[in-house]
């Protein structure tokens, strides 16, 4: 896509290759019942040629071009290409042989999602549509960002925040394994993100995942991987955070949870480089960044047994502690502007909050710190009845926690809410909104297509 052009759904084009004529036809013809415009390409060469020349809001590209049908090399050497070209172009790819590993290898290229031949056509519809609605929010959180370079950040002036963004900045370039500690909210996946666009691996995967949210068992198989047979339900062999995270980043979210078994396997991948899959004893070599965060006393819970003292030492080379947002009430302002201005923008509205309600932003002990306060401003953007927010509809009272959302909001309206902000934080990748949810990628997909509009 271009920068600055729309992508309203009833006039995006998507390109599709493939080197079978009949397969473009047949998605020509179901994306045409759609009001979708499409580019076809049966080369690798026509692929960057269109997305050089023309706009293009999505791209779906066959993996399995004729030279190299046995590995997908040249599909999966035209994503690096395509991200070289247009780093913002959502690419879905498609292949008649997926494994799991494809998959990551493909998602490591830059792919936001996979569909497997022969496809469904609502599977395909519904995966192009969230590819297409997640792109136009990236556009126009990167439009609002434009004049954002580095780490500066709306909100991040205040004397509190300077001297550690000054020093996430100095650390970027380098490979040091950093420590984010601060409150729930903080915005320290924030500046984990941040960081990583900053180093020298940016071109390569960001890999959150939340290291004290799975089980003992589970977390060792989503970080390292398992083989198929491992356990009751490895139906087949997967990949873990590790290696979707080869040559860039990986950001463990609440390190202090994680179980002391798996601590102590973490501390060898750290050390060494070297993996082994739930499994398998075979060493899978991997290079990644670590990045960690917690909200926990880590030297408490070394005390107490609960942390590993040589861990700590490890993730610790640089500590980034963040501030709780009521240690910087300066920031206040300019973060409840930053939050509303990309909701203006998003319901083609212009917004403004009254002057009791900057005030009642000024007053509230934010609890939850900036995710809460991005929340207050979302939800009162969607309620507002006018363009003025007066304090009454930020829900808040004091000290205490936002008003729930009035009966008017129905439960599919809310589910359907929470799945579009877990697709924008995820860039569009599916499998990792899934994980964040709670859900399957198929229970995801299930939704979504529920969620469509119904063809005419």
């Amino acid at each position: 896509m271009k920068a600055g052009e729309p992508a309203a759904h009833d006039s995006a084009c998507i390109l599709v290759a493939d080197d079978q004529p009949d397969v473009i036809e047949a998605i020509r013809l179901l994306l045409k019942g759609e009001g979708i415009r499409t580019l076809s390409a049966s080369s690798p060469r026509e692929v960057l040629e269109h997305v050089k020349q023309h706009r293009v809001d999505a791209a779906l590209v066959d993996l399995n071009y004729a030279r190299d049908t046995t590995s997908g090399r040249e599909g999966l050497e035209l994503l690096e290409e395509l991200r070289a070209v247009d780093r913002a172009l959502p690419v879905v790819v498609m292949t008649a042989w997926a494994t799991i590993d494809t998959a990551v290898q493909a998602m490591q290229r830059g792919a936001r999602d996979y569909i497997e031949k022969p496809w469904d056509n609502e599977r395909l519809l519904t995966t192009l549509r969230t590819q297409l609605a997640v792109a136009r929010a990236i556009r126009e959180r990167a439009d609002l960002a434009r004049d954002e370079p580095g780490f500066h950040a709306p909100g991040a002036d205040s004397p509190a925040m300077r001297p550690i963004l000054a020093l996430a900045r100095r650390i970027a370039a380098s490979d040091a394994t950093v420590l984010i500690s601060g409150e729930h909210g903080t915005g320290k996946e924030v500046l984990a993100r941040r960081i990583h666009a900053a180093s020298r691996r940016a071109e390569k995967p960001f890999v959150a995942i939340n290291a004290g949210g799975y089980s003992e068992h589970l977390v060792e198989s989503e970080l390292f991987g398992h083989v198929r047979g491992a356990f009751t339900d490895a139906r087949s062999d997967r990949a873990g955070a590790f290696e979707a995270a080869h040559g860039g980043t990986l950001f463990l979210d609440e390190i202090g949870n994680m179980p002391l078994q798996q601590q102590a396997k973490l501390l060898r991948v750290l050390q060494t480089g070297e993996l082994y899959r739930v499994g398998s004893s075979k060493v899978v070599m991997v290079d990644v960044r670590m990045l960690a965060a917690t909200n926990a006393d880590l030297g408490k819970e070394v005390a107490a047994g609960a942390f590993r003292a040589d861990l700590l030492y490890r993730l610790n080379t640089v500590e980034l502690r963040l501030p709780a947002l009521r240690a910087r009430p300066e920031d206040i302002p300019a973060l409840a502007d930053h939050f509303l201005a990309k909701w203006s923008k998003r319901m083609e509205r212009t917004l403004a909050f009254s002057e009791d309600a900057n005030a009642r932003l000024l007053e509230y002990a934010w609890p939850g710190n900036v995710r809460e306060l991005e929340h207050v401003v979302e939800r009162a953007a969607v309620l507002a009845p006018s363009d003025i927010i007066d304090a009454s509809l930020l829900g808040l009272d004091g000290n205490a926690t936002p008003t729930p959302l009035p009966d008017a909001i129905t439960l599919e309206q809310a589910e359907r809410y929470l799945i579009d902000r877990a697709l924008e934080r995820a860039s569009g990748n599916v499998n990792e909104a899934a994980r964040e949810l709670g859900l399957s990628r198929s229970a995801l997909y299930r939704r979504l297509q529920r969620f469509a509009p119904p063809r005419s």
